[in-house]
């Protein structure tokens, strides 16, 4: 699930008390390192003869009790959901976790985990120019030269990718950015649920209807034979489901409660750096030069566009 803050984004704890300040960047990065983690994951998956609709479906059903649990836990005492909300949340959970995480797996078949965690970082200029759209929300210059910034880093890298890794990449990058579209729709259409329902009740309904969609998904296009996979896969989905998709969303969500969503949101930008790291030591990646200067552009764009005026 692409892991981005929505930069709209405000609230009374972007003011955070100096004492929550360690705990709150703590959680937070940790949070997004363990994210940013899921990539190399999936790669290493991908190294025994596994395809992207059998893995997600054993990351989904691994996670499925997890976001069940916290649906359970943040929804006692509370009010029954009606049925608007049921649609609301049946319609975030497949467009926000379930398309969007199906065409990031499907998009690291053909692209490394450096570009795609590059890629999957655009969200906040994606978010901003659907509210353009949408909204018609104000635009300012200096966002708009930081999403330029930030996109010229991640045609740098693409290109060095281009020209090593062939035609396949264009493909594999194009899903990866459908991703990152998908899930930045479900941050601006999901605002009005989140007031009503609560962040940690909604994303754990929505992620519990997205791991049923994924296991529908596998049901419907794959023979069930097609669950007999390697032994690694099974663990690396077990490890993917908790530690890069459970635990993330939680610690990143204490530390927003601690420092604030803009704050958390700055701290996030340690992601890219650490996938890239783990790609180079867990998956042999390359780090040339072009990637440090685009990985440098891509986070001196964001950074741009998110810091507050």
């Amino acid at each position: 699930m692409p892991e981005q803050q929505d930069p709209e984004a405000r609230g009374p704890q972007d003011h955070a008390a100096p004492k929550n300040l360690v705990p709150g960047l703590l959680l937070a990065g940790f949070g997004a390192v363990a994210f940013s983690g899921k990539a190399i994951i999936v790669k290493l998956a991908y190294r025994h003869d596994v395809d992207a609709v059998t893995l997600i479906m054993f990351r989904m059903l691994f996670a499925l009790p997890i976001f069940a649990v916290m649906a359970w836990w943040a929804s006692r005492g509370k009010a029954a959901l009606t049925r608007k909300d049921w649609l609301g949340v049946c319609g975030l959970g497949f467009i926000g976790y379930y398309f969007s995480s199906f065409l990031d797996f499907a998009g690291l078949v053909y692209i490394s985990a450096s570009l795609e965690r590059l890629i999957l970082y655009l969200n906040p200029t994606i978010v901003m120019l659907l509210g353009l759209v949408l909204y018609r929300r104000g635009v300012t210059v200096r966002q708009l030269a930081g999403m330029a910034i930030s996109y010229g880093g991640v045609v740098l890298v693409f290109g060095q990718e281009l020209s090593v890794q062939g035609a396949h990449t264009a493909w594999g990058a194009l899903l990866v950015f459908l991703s990152a579209l998908s899930y930045s729709i479900y941050l601006v259409y999901s605002g009005e649920l989140v007031r009503r329902l609560g962040a940690l009740r909604l994303v754990g309904l929505a992620t519990s209807v997205a791991c049923l969609c994924c296991l529908l998904q596998f049901a419907l296009l794959r023979p069930l034979s097609a669950a007999l996979v390697a032994p690694e896969v099974i663990w690396l989905s077990v490890l993917n489901a908790t530690l890069c998709t459970a635990a993330p969303v939680l610690m990143v969500m204490m530390g927003v409660e601690r420092i604030g969503a803009s704050l958390a949101a700055q701290t996030g930008m340690i992601g890219p750096l650490s996938t890239i790291l783990m790609g180079t030591i867990f998956l042999g990646e390359s780090f040339t030069p072009l990637v440090a200067a685009g990985t440098a552009l891509v986070l001196t764009g964001i950074f741009v566009v998110t810091r507050r005026q």
